[in-house]
């Protein structure tokens, strides 16, 4: 029987590695390597395979035009709804993971209710329901469209992560004398800290890159960089389309960054046990 040498194994090993790699960097980048490309060109036509001419033009015109409203409306709509979001859900988050509350599954079940069904009716819905408050077009209503799904995120995550620490903690400094609510401030919340942060770099995240619903309730007043990035494609702006995706996926791509650091996997283990 013939043996195959070690070495010819690992070139083998390696060489199926560095196919794969191959593989997953052409699906990841080829997409972004066409916003690049298309992001320069100022005259691309058919048939040729590559720009006829390429330049800084449409970065001029992006610069020049709403590019910079739309990223501080939506930097101020993300950064109110993650607020908010932290506000509300804390509290309840500790509640859910530490007492015995009663029909703890429905009400969990109840905050995915907005995403077990399309968004498009959910937001449909929502959107006349704000125009009859007089909110549709208006920063507040849209601010309040992101908290629907901003609360899905918040409350199972923050759950999750209060439900990872040891109540033994907890219960050692009650019997020392700490009240409640001292020792939620003193041991649960910095224990907690790293989670809090993650779930909220997801919920900025996600207001960040909404669309549907600040399309629908915030038009035509309130111009966020996923809405612009859509009126431009539409207008078959591709070059000013794909500029307005490369600048909107810098935060995207920072925050996964920064979520990779900070979710820990007794967090996610802690899902199945909610």
């Amino acid at each position: 029987m013939r043996v195959e040498p070690v070495a010819t194994r690992d070139l083998r090993r390696a060489s199926l590695r560095l196919c794969g790699g191959v593989v997953v960097a052409f699906i990841i980048f080829a997409p972004l390597s066409s916003l690049v490309i298309w992001s320069f060109t100022h005259k691309w036509f058919w048939p040729h395979p590559f720009p006829q001419e390429m330049g800084f033009f449409y970065w001029r015109k992006v610069l020049e035009g709403d590019l910079f409203r739309a990223l501080h409306s939506g930097f101020l709509i993300a950064v109110i709804v993650t607020a908010l979001t932290l506000v509300l859900t804390v509290p309840l988050a500790y509640l859910l993971a530490r007492y015995p509350v009663p029909l703890k599954a429905v009400i969990l079940m109840v905050f995915l209710l907005p995403h077990a069904f399309p968004q498009l009716p959910v937001f449909v819905n929502a959107t006349t329901l704000l125009y009859r408050v007089n909110l549709a077009a208006t920063v507040s209503g849209v601010v309040l469209i992101h908290l629907v799904g901003a609360l899905v995120y918040a409350v199972w995550t923050m759950t999750a992560v209060f439900k990872s620490i040891p109540e033994s903690l907890e219960e050692a400094a009650m019997n020392l004398g700490a009240s409640r609510v001292r020792t939620f401030f003193t041991v649960a919340l910095p224990l907690a800290t790293p989670g809090i942060i993650a779930s909220t770099l997801l919920v900025f995240l996600y207001s960040l890159d909404e669309f549907t619903g600040t399309l629908l309730v915030g038009s035509p007043f309130v111009l966020t960089l996923p809405v612009y990035m859509y009126r431009t494609s539409v207008g078959y702006e591709l070059q000013v389309a794909s500029i307005a995706a490369l600048i909107l996926m810098l935060p995207g791509i920072l925050l996964l960054v920064a979520l990779e650091r900070f979710m820990k996997a007794e967090y996610l283990s802690m899902f199945g046990r909610l």
